[in-house]
């Protein structure tokens, strides 16, 4: 559809929050020319577009128009799984190379679909319930991430775990399952002519937060997972997910269990994953995940080199600032932790005024710290230090 003698590439990105935040910024230093979707006038993603559309990365008749009114030469959802449908969809029908296809996307943004691919395919994962009985997981199946989920030990959490779940769905449903009790790690990989190239294994670790502090990080490389055999056991449970989904090119993020009889796989996502993991992937290997999101968004596939041995740090990490609730009205100290010893990034996604809500895993994050150590721990207390000098000032 559009016009390959541009000098520069239009590419129609969906969301310009802070997992699109990557891409957007390799897009501007590649010099492709980025439209980016979003409905919130404030999303910080825009601040590295060529051009922004207020429009919801969901309502899928508009991206449609928009792509076809802009000429674009491709189609990406970076960081968000429901939007990945959408990409796949308007891609097709324009006739727009992408990594992957409308059916395949259909699969991958469906809870409750994955989960039949992976057990046709005879992936480990969690047993399906047909009754939600404690300990259990309780989940909407059509929603990424922490909306609508809920870890349910006892009788009398059930009800409410199954309202917000209910109330979460699109389509008014909910899932359950069996909680695997163990540690949650991660694979970042990519594939490229139907070879699965494993990038990182992460550790996702959660905490409980205060009123003010951090409730999530990643870290590279994987404790949990650190000896060669449970490290290649993951691995071959992520590609083997990516096979079950039918998924050749592009990259992916996988989330998994490490249960007592080995690893189980929670979900796979056919995306860039939203927690920066793009920037870990580069800063522990030295790839770098968000140009290769572009070449696939752009040619539908890419070639991919993965170093045999790493010359990078020990250890790299994500941590995840969680504001006080209430107004913002400035943010202090980001200087000081941006000089910080290891500090590679300190991002900071809202602007003063932005109102801050109570708590939630997953939602409402103020920022992030990205630090490199000399092993994944020292990693961790380098962007702690990094934090602590960070001050939210609301009101």
């Amino acid at each position: 559809m559009a016009s390959g003698s541009r000098a520069r590439p239009r590419l129609l990105v969906l969301g310009a929050g802070p997992a699109q935040v990557g891409l957007l910024r390799a897009g501007r230093e590649r010099g492709v020319f980025t439209i980016a979707v979003d409905r919130d006038p404030g999303a910080p993603g825009f601040a590295y577009a060529d051009k922004r559309a207020l429009v919801s990365t969901e309502d899928e008749p508009a991206v449609d128009r928009l792509a076809r009114a802009e000429e674009v030469d491709g189609v990406v959802s970076p960081g968000a799984d429901w939007p990945v449908a959408v990409a796949a969809r308007v891609a097709d029908r324009l006739g727009l190379p992408h990594p992957i296809s409308p059916a395949t996307a259909a699969l991958v943004t469906s809870k409750g679909r994955q989960r039949e691919a992976l057990a046709a395919a005879g992936v480990p994962q969690p047993r399906l319930l047909d009754e939600p009985v404690p300990p259990c997981v309780i989940k909407a199946p059509d929603r990424q991430g922490q909306r609508g989920l809920a870890i349910v030990r006892e009788e009398e959490e059930l009800p409410a775990a199954i309202e917000a779940a209910l109330d979460a769905s699109r389509g008014g449903s909910f899932l359950a399952e069996e909680l695997v009790e163990g540690p949650e790690v991660t694979v970042v990989a990519v594939s490229s002519g139907g070879e699965f190239h494993p990038l990182t294994v992460n550790d996702r670790l959660t905490a409980e937060p205060p009123a003010f502090g951090v409730a999530l990080a990643h870290a590279w490389p994987s404790t949990a997972a650190c000896d060669p055999e449970t490290q290649a056991a993951v691995v071959a449970a992520a590609r083997a997910a990516a096979e079950a989904v039918g998924l050749a090119e592009g990259p992916t993020y996988t989330q998994l269990r490490l249960g007592a009889d080995g690893p189980r796989v929670i979900e796979l996502a056919a995306r860039l994953g939203g927690g920066h993991d793009a920037e870990l992937v580069e800063l522990a290997t030295g790839v770098r995940l968000n140009d290769l999101a572009l070449d696939f968004a752009l040619a539908g596939t890419a070639s991919v080199s993965v170093p045999q041995s790493s010359t990078g740090p020990g250890g790299a990490c994500v941590l995840f600032l969680v504001p006080p609730e209430g107004v913002l009205r400035a943010v202090e100290g980001l200087e000081e932790a941006r000089s910080a010893d290891g500090v590679a990034d300190v991002r900071i996604y809202r602007k003063p005024g932005h109102r801050f809500g109570p708590f939630r895993v997953g939602a409402d994050r103020a920022g992030a710290v990205l630090a490199t150590g000399s092993s994944r721990d020292d990693a961790l207390e380098r962007a702690r230090r990094a934090a602590a000098a960070i001050r939210f000032v609301v009101e």
